[in-house]
């Protein structure tokens, strides 16, 4: 123990001990099951991951290769050499995990059956963020090129991560998937469960506040704005629900939707293609393709009404 800690805090830390001991006990004794497993999905170690992983996709912008093209293949042999390496790690972890749980024992090679496929799904990653990284330059007229989207808009940031999450999730890795998309929202304010399907061409801009719950289908070139809600309408455990309600509790948007600003979309709804969904909206039902909705516009007061108004909100008198 450090000399800084010994003396002044001994009592203090061993009846901290004392009662942590307790409290893992309480906890552990109100679980139907315990899970004693020697390791567990690592966010530190994935996010190590994912920088490589990253590193790859783009092994001159994000991963700062600078080798030149004859030497570029070897520097994403090794950016995926050590990624997967990392991943199959964590991914062994929750399956040790996992295995508290179940009767049959997994089979040995069942972390790398699934990195094996993570990793030929590769390129096909790297496609969907191209056409997301596009649709985010030509959204944005804010932004000097693509590379400026890929590096440093948050959109992007949360997109990638989910890009590699999302076949993660399928393959049945749910908590490490999980955590890789703990880590960008971490970093943006962007919650996108990995589970949510989105098709290609996807672009938040700005993004704060974002969520997209589960079962989530997004479809091509859609266009979302910060504090959108993609959810769901009941809290499972808080009613009685059935197989539509659990699995297919999050919103449909098809192709070419944008939706502005703070709108909150709940439940097994469809927003039809082509559709605009206005800021601050609150939406509960389907809207046909092309449909539009938005709130009443904001009221300019006349003079008289607004120095009324303005006494009112500042608590004194006309």
């Amino acid at each position: 123990m450090p000399a800084i800690l010994a003396e002044p805090f001994t009592a203090e830390i061993a009846q901290a001990v004392s009662r942590l001991n307790a409290a893992r006990s309480a906890w552990r004794g109100n679980q139907a099951e315990r899970h004693e497993v020697a390791h567990f999905p690592s966010p530190t170690a994935l996010a190590k991951a994912i920088e490589h992983l990253a590193a790859a996709l783009f092994p001159v912008r994000l991963g700062g290769f600078r080798g030149g093209a004859a030497r570029e293949d070897d520097f994403v042999a090794e950016q995926l050499t050590r990624g997967l390496a990392i991943l199959r790690e964590q991914v062994a972890s929750e399956f040790d995990y996992w295995q508290a749980q179940s009767r049959d024992a997994f089979e040995p090679d069942h972390a790398d059956t699934i990195v094996r496929h993570f990793a030929a799904a590769m390129a096909e990653i790297r496609a969907l963020i191209d056409s997301d990284i596009e649709a985010g330059f030509i959204g944005d007229p804010a932004a000097r090129s693509v590379d400026e989207i890929l590096i440093a808009y948050p959109g992007a940031l949360a997109i990638l991560h989910h890009r590699l999450a999302h076949p993660l999730f399928g393959l049945g890795a749910v908590i490490v998937a999980r955590i890789i998309s703990e880590l960008a929202n971490a970093r943006t304010g962007i919650d996108i469960h990995p589970g949510a399907t989105i098709g290609p061409r996807f672009f938040i801009d700005h993004g704060t506040g974002v969520v997209i719950g589960e079962t989530a289908i997004i479809g091509a070139n859609v266009r979302l704005y910060q504090h959108v809600t993609l959810g769901a309408r009941t809290p499972l455990g808080l009613a009685q629900v059935g197989p539509r309600d659990r699995f297919a509790r999050h919103p449909i948007v098809e192709d070419d939707v944008i939706i502005y600003a703070g709108a909150t979309i709940l439940g097994r709804v469809t927003i039809g293609r082509g559709s605009t969904i206005g800021g601050n909206v609150w939406l509960l039902r389907d809207v046909p393709a092309g449909g539009v909705v938005v709130q009443a516009e904001a009221e300019l007061l006349d003079r008289l009404r607004a120095r009324e108004m303005a006494a009112e909100l500042r608590g004194g008198a006309a």
